[in-house]
């Protein structure tokens, strides 16, 4: 099927369009023209908006769905055409399911699920068996499946002779480690940042030490063994500075930053509502402010919507006994564009997926499309009944956001939102 953009802003500094006006013609997957005006397309199937705008296609390195395991939640269905229509074209999926992906098998399953979309699905494969923490799971066979990097969820290596044998053994097939910013042991039973705000409502907090320590560690292994390693959802100022001074020394490095770091800080969670509770928790307004700079300046390499849908009976709980997490991706864009330039969003949105090997083609003549659209100036309110995603569990609800995804295309295969 050919496809025919009409009179859309290229925003694409990798493209020799780069903010003009042009027609793009897409056929059997591929750019094949482009030109302020296009009329040899009969055929084509027309898209036309005013204040049109297209990029590359937009990668978000951390979101879970449910299925295997958690199907009422979300499944790999929904959760990839969700994701289409946020203008996600590639994502990483965590191994947050049951049972977790930690043989070739599952990984192939994921893989097999996963295509024919418009959001191409790049699996992580759990780090150790069951992500028990004990033994490593087996993680050559994975990667030949197309495990895209391995992680135990949410959850980081007591062992650090294990994280050793891991960085040193994924050398031998180029793999990433991932390891959750997060001592378990300082953590502990807390639910939310440790500070002025838990102090005041009486809530067990998480200090940014539990962040700290395990960073340092984690950094000091990585420098010993020269491996590859990505740390998902950094949260604290203390962390940014350590990952900064990583990346001077030249180690094998990439973080991210979770969508709820750079919307909220603990102030939003007076309330008690249970939406806001996240993990790493939302902290204090320096540390968010200090999360902003190190995105700006580079320190971290990417922005995760953390979109991972809850059952609301396991939301609709008290505070310390809620699950942590809220689904992200259909809000993330809106979210950006109010806090950032649109060049800087269009910039965190699409940078990062080359840290895991994925290609990012241009907006150019003869590229493969893969491509998202978008008003950048369409203000509207997030309501509940406008989400598609399955479970609502959602921190973002009646914020007024900036920006609207029109559609996207990838894989030869077109989405296009109503």
């Amino acid at each position: 099927m050919k496809i025919l953009l009409k009179n859309a802003n290229i925003l694409d500094p990798s493209s020799p369009f780069h903010s003009t006006t042009q027609d793009l013609l897409i056929d059997n997957g591929k750019i094949v023209k482009i030109d302020s005006l296009i009329n040899d397309a009969a055929d084509a199937k027309v898209i036309k908006h005013q204040n049109l705008h297209v990029s590359k296609g937009w990668f978000d390195p951390g979101v879970s769905f449910g299925e295997p395991g958690y199907e009422e939640r979300e499944t790999l269905e929904n959760g990839l055409n969700v994701a289409a229509s946020s203008g996600f074209t590639k994502i990483l999926l965590n191994p947050n399911t049951v049972p977790v992906p930690d043989s070739n098998s599952t990984i192939s399953h994921l893989i097999k699920m996963g295509q024919h979309k418009t959001t191409s699905l790049y699996p992580i494969g759990a780090l150790t068996e069951k992500s028990e923490g004990k033994q490593l799971a087996s993680l050559y066979d994975m990667s030949t499946q197309g495990a895209i990097g391995f992680s135990d969820f949410k959850s980081s290596l007591i062992s650090g002779n294990l994280l050793k044998i891991a960085l040193q053994y994924a050398q031998s097939f180029d793999g990433i480690i991932f390891s959750h910013p997060i001592n378990g042991e300082i953590a502990a039973n807390g639910a939310m940042h440790e500070g002025i705000i838990s102090t005041k409502i009486g809530i067990k907090g998480i200090p940014t030490l539990a962040e700290t320590i395990q960073i340092s560690r984690d950094l000091q292994i990585l420098s010993y063994t020269e491996g590859k390693l990505h740390i998902p959802n950094i949260s604290s100022a203390e962390g940014v500075d350590l990952v900064r001074a990583a990346k001077k020394q030249g180690l094998k490095l990439s973080c991210s930053i979770g969508l709820p770091n750079l919307v909220f800080n603990e102030s939003h969670l007076e309330d008690f509502d249970t939406n806001f509770k996240v993990f790493p928790p939302i902290r204090s307004k320096s540390d968010q402010q200090a999360l902003k700079a190190g995105l700006l300046d580079g320190t971290i390499d990417m922005v995760s919507s953390m979109h991972e849908p809850i059952n609301i009976e396991h939301k609709k709980l008290e505070f310390e006994h809620a699950a942590p997490g809220t689904i992200g991706l259909e809000s993330c864009f809106g979210l950006l564009s109010k806090i950032f330039p649109l060049d800087n969003v269009l910039r965190f949105l699409t940078r990062g997926s080359e840290s895991f090997g994925i290609q990012s083609p241009s907006v150019a003549e003869g590229e493969m499309a893969d491509l998202t659209w978008f008003d950048p100036e369409k203000i509207h309110q997030l309501k509940a009944e406008d989400l598609k995603s399955t479970s609502k569990n959602c921190a973002y609800l009646g914020i007024e956001l900036q920006g609207k995804v029109l559609g996207s295309y990838n894989n030869g295969q077109l989405t296009i939102n109503p």
